[in-house]
């Protein structure tokens, strides 16, 4: 299989054309959960532990197998898009693992990189036998209808750089080094799900600009801003948004930094985060009950204990 470069989806002789950016744009909800995804992750508690656990998974493989942070994005791309597609069984632990097993086999298989069966389940505490992980192969690919080249915010890193010429290699590096890490971070965030991967990309760019070189902001965000192939209104909120992301996780570090140097931390702190945890579990739970199923995008059945689109 030929190496799979996520900055270079579109690598055949036909792709590689004058019209490539254009192609590439054009494709990229192909390569995107289907357009329910999102609210149903806001209104199904299950569907959001079983994301959790799946990219938790995903990246433990990073200790056990020395998986790369691209290899572990692709797999999550694989997962999301099949789950979106799929009607996932509840009750079954071993759905959520032998997925992951099989998402990260095929994005390994797309990165020409090593990646073992055996030691991944070992350090993990699971084991299926090949012929069962070649099955679930088969349903990924076959949801993902065999797009594996996925076109991801990846994807549009150099095309937006391009827009803003910086005149310094090192510059542009570091834009691009900060970007990249907004982008992963972005990968578990639910409320960053719905934006398309070039608007992701763009957001990610303007934020690690904002972050880095302020003075030549305006100047970056007008050039991207005015591109023919964004749309404007979409990359403002998905900036907002990966914003909050990340003024979130700093709010959470000074959190951390804060109760560990503590000795004792007041009750009322922790009565108001445990109801504030049940309130919301109680949320999801009511809320996910009353979505009639006639709502749903597609009709989906179980097949044989394995998962099969109708």
């Amino acid at each position: 299989m030929e190496s799979f470069d996520l900055e270079d989806p579109l690598t055949s002789s036909e792709e590689q054309q004058s019209d490539t950016v254009s192609a590439i744009f054009s494709s990229e909800s192909d390569h995107m959960p289907s357009h329910n995804y999102f609210h149903c992750l806001k209104t199904s508690g299950f569907h959001v532990s079983f994301r959790q656990e799946a990219i938790s998974l995903i990246l433990q493989a990073q200790y056990s197998c020395n998986l790369d942070s691209y290899t572990q994005y692709l797999a999550i791309n694989y997962m999301d898009r099949f789950i979106s597609w799929q009607e996932i069984p509840q009750g079954n632990t071993w759905v959520v693992r032998l997925l992951v097993v099989a998402c990260i086999s095929l994005a390994a298989k797309m990165k020409e990189i090593h990646f073992s069966f055996s030691d991944f389940q070992r350090e993990e505490g699971f084991i299926f036998d090949p012929p069962a992980i070649q099955r679930m192969e088969l349903l990924v690919l076959d949801a993902l209808n065999w797009r594996m080249r996925s076109i991801t915010p990846f994807s549009f890193i150099n095309f937006f750089v391009s827009l803003f010429e910086l005149k310094d290699p090192p510059l542009s590096q570091a834009l691009k080094g900060r970007a990249t890490d907004l982008i992963f971070q972005a990968r578990n965030e639910i409320n960053l799900l719905e934006f398309k991967p070039s608007i992701t990309a763009a957001s990610a760019l303007l934020l690690a600009c904002h972050e880095l070189f302020p003075v030549q902001f305006p100047s970056f965000e007008t050039s991207i801003l005015s591109c023919e192939y964004v749309n404007k209104e979409m990359v403002l909120n998905c900036f907002n948004a990966m914003q909050e992301m990340v003024e979130n996780e700093v709010s959470e570090s000074m959190v951390d930094v804060v109760s560990s140097s503590s000795t004792r931390i007041p009750i009322s702190v922790l009565d108001c985060h445990c109801n504030k945890s049940e309130s919301e579990s109680t949320n999801n739970s009511t809320t996910a009950a009353t979505v009639p199923p006639e709502n749903r995008e597609i009709k989906r059945r179980k097949l044989n204990g394995f998962l099969q689109r109708k």
